[in-house]
């Protein structure tokens, strides 16, 4: 399903704060809180909405290095093996196969640096994984937590 602007603008209200009122979403977009509400409504029904969460400051939580691992699999390594793979660290945040000569990067969150180490060689030991490659982050210049234009 693809949104229509108006819907493009109240997903992007509900992005940057999910419990905001639809009272207060319908003075930004024009419409009165029960329109908002049966649009939200119709967009969780279609699944453009997939449900309502906290983003949580990974430092809060203890975990204050972040990089991003490069995973180049063994031949025939299937996208499906490689998230069973990946599913039990609860050190990624997001894992995708790309394009280029990496099948996968994944995004990871450890306490320091000899935890990413550790999470490191426990991936880079699974067994579809022929090699890895890591960069880690220096500094955060910009998260996106949701699409469309910000009008």
């Amino acid at each position: 399903m693809r949104l229509n602007d108006l819907d493009e603008r109240i997903v992007h209200a509900l992005a940057e704060d999910a419990r905001r009122s639809y009272a207060d979403i319908g003075q930004l977009v024009g419409l009165s809180a029960p329109a908002v509400k049966r649009r939200v409504d119709r967009l969780r029904a279609t699944g453009a909405i997939t449900g309502f969460t906290v983003r949580v400051d990974p430092a809060a939580l203890g975990w204050e290095t972040e990089g991003f691992i490069e995973i180049y699999c063994r031949r025939n390594t299937s996208p499906e093996a490689i998230q069973r793979g990946l599913e039990r660290y609860p050190e990624i945040a997001s894992a995708s196969t790309v394009t280029g000569e990496a099948d996968a990067i994944v995004q990871i969150f450890a306490e320091d640096m000899r935890h990413f180490e550790r999470v490191l060689e426990r991936i880079a030991g699974e067994p579809f994984v022929e090699r890895t490659k890591s960069v880690l982050v220096l500094s955060p210049l910009m998260r996106r937590f949701s699409s469309g234009s910000p009008a």
